[in-house]
């Protein structure tokens, strides 16, 4: 709910700075303003809000699971989700940072994972 209250505040502050700049008959600048109005709070939320608002206030985030990949687990540390994913195809386990603005993201690469659950294959005897 906040990340949608968020977005709202913003629309509004551009309108009203369309609103005014356009009172006036400066269309030009109404729109130049709004626009660095919504550039200025899409910037302000990809780059520092997104995960906050997500930990602390129940905000939305999507992310998706690669193709051809499980999801095993999710945990945050401080502010960025780490989230981890295992290929049955190559038997290895990823771990996928997800940091505000995806600036310095980490990867770790378990090779020759075996996550709790998954049942090891043993060929049968024919």
């Amino acid at each position: 709910m906040i990340t949608y209250t968020y977005w709202v505040l913003f629309f509004a502050l551009a309108a009203g700075a369309l609103y005014q700049f356009g009172k006036r008959g400066a269309w030009k600048w109404g729109f130049i303003s709004a626009s660095v109005v919504m550039v200025a709070g899409w910037c302000a939320y990809f780059f520092h809000f997104e995960q906050v608002f997500v930990k602390r206030f129940g905000g939305v985030m999507t992310i998706s699971v690669p193709k051809g990949q499980q999801h095993i687990a999710t945990t945050w540390k401080d502010d960025n989700l780490w989230v981890e994913n295992y290929d049955p195809a190559t038997n290895t386990c990823y771990f996928y940072e997800y940091s505000k603005g995806n600036l310095l993201e980490g990867k770790v690469v378990i090779k020759h994972c075996n996550p709790v659950g998954r049942q090891a294959t043993v060929p049968s005897a024919p």
